[in-house]
């Protein structure tokens, strides 16, 4: 479905990212364009003195897509996590390029953004299919987002017997996410009988990989896009059918851990503001990037807050040494 790259230290460990931008020249025609951008190395990162030698039990596996026209984010929110890291060398990345996806392609159904159409958006369904049978736990990150906090206390979340765990928002309305089609259907809209669903967003996951190969969950959410190319149930990409099959059976996260939304709505990307609280993560979900609001000149004032973790060097505005 996708290439697979993994890395197995996180010392100089940006530098040797642009290296695997090189490999996708075959499937990604900007990639070429994007592999010319001035990223300068990145710092190395070091264990603080309280932290054990990696092991099967310390390891923080992070699985993250590589595409060339979300590089730069993909940059700066490595960088992130390895600045705020107590033990950065225990952190192995994991990351997923563009290359033959006949299987995922085949079921992709247009929304309402074309970026959301991309294989690439589909990856974090088959995380568990794809990865090495050893690495049982995993940490999804989108492209778009900085985190502020130590990845551990993250990796550390208590999953409870479930499969998955992500921050909840019971107050946002799950109608909204799936068709007329969907409701009016005496058989689909009894999904969620039995359950208190709540929307969480896919950009930020814990997930126990044993529970979802055993539990077969990718086939699960393939089975709904499959519905969906039959009769089109919902509008956004590869979330609706996350909700369909684990809205109300997840492991509920602090919300510190996806301030999501900071890149507007799905079509016109119009400033926001941060939610009350405390932050451990700064999610670009939504249309606006922050890496080309501050190219335009034109940012929103939480784009100064991604701007510090960005390793392109620009004359519109540049990494402090």
């Amino acid at each position: 479905m996708v290439a697979f790259f993994s890395n197995t230290s996180s010392i100089h460990f940006l530098g040797a990212l642009l290296s695997l931008l090189l490999l996708l020249r075959h499937a990604n025609a900007a990639a070429a364009a994007a592999s010319k951008l001035p990223f300068p190395g990145g710092p190395a990162f070091r264990n603080g003195k309280t932290c054990f030698s990696s092991s099967e039990n310390t390891t923080i596996h992070i699985a993250m897509t590589l595409d060339a026209n979300y590089l730069r984010g993909t940059m700066a929110a490595v960088l992130s996590i390895l600045q705020h890291s107590t033990c950065p060398e225990n952190v192995v990345f994991h990351f997923f390029g563009p290359g033959r996806s006949p299987r995922v392609r085949g079921l992709i159904s247009k929304s309402i953004r074309q970026a959301l159409d991309q294989p690439l958006n589909y990856a974090r369904i088959y995380l568990a299919d794809i990865l090495p049978q050893e690495v049982r736990r995993l940490i999804y990150l989108d492209s778009d987002l900085v985190m502020v906090d130590d990845v551990a206390k993250l990796w550390e979340v208590d999953l409870k017997e479930k499969v998955l765990a992500a921050p909840e928002y019971c107050h946002a309305n799950l109608t909204n996410y799936f068709t007329d089609a969907f409701w009016s259907d005496p058989e689909l809209s009894r999904t969620f009988e039995g359950r208190k669903p709540c929307y969480f967003n896919t950009g930020v996951m814990l997930m126990d990989v044993e529970k979802w190969r055993k539990g077969g969950y990718s086939q699960k959410v393939e089975d709904w896009m499959v519905v969906q190319k039959q009769k089109r149930i919902y509008h956004l990409g590869s979330l609706p059918p996350f909700l369909l099959v684990l809205a109300g059976n997840i492991k509920p996260v602090d919300h510190r851990w996806n301030q999501h939304g900071l890149g507007g709505d799905n079509i016109e990307g119009k400033c926001r503001g941060l939610h009350p609280g405390p932050i451990s993560l700064l999610h670009w979900s939504g249309k606006g990037k922050p890496w080309l609001r501050l190219d335009s000149r034109r940012p929103c004032n939480v784009d100064h807050l991604w701007a510090p973790y960005d390793l392109y060097r620009s004359s519109k505005h540049s990494f402090e040494e």
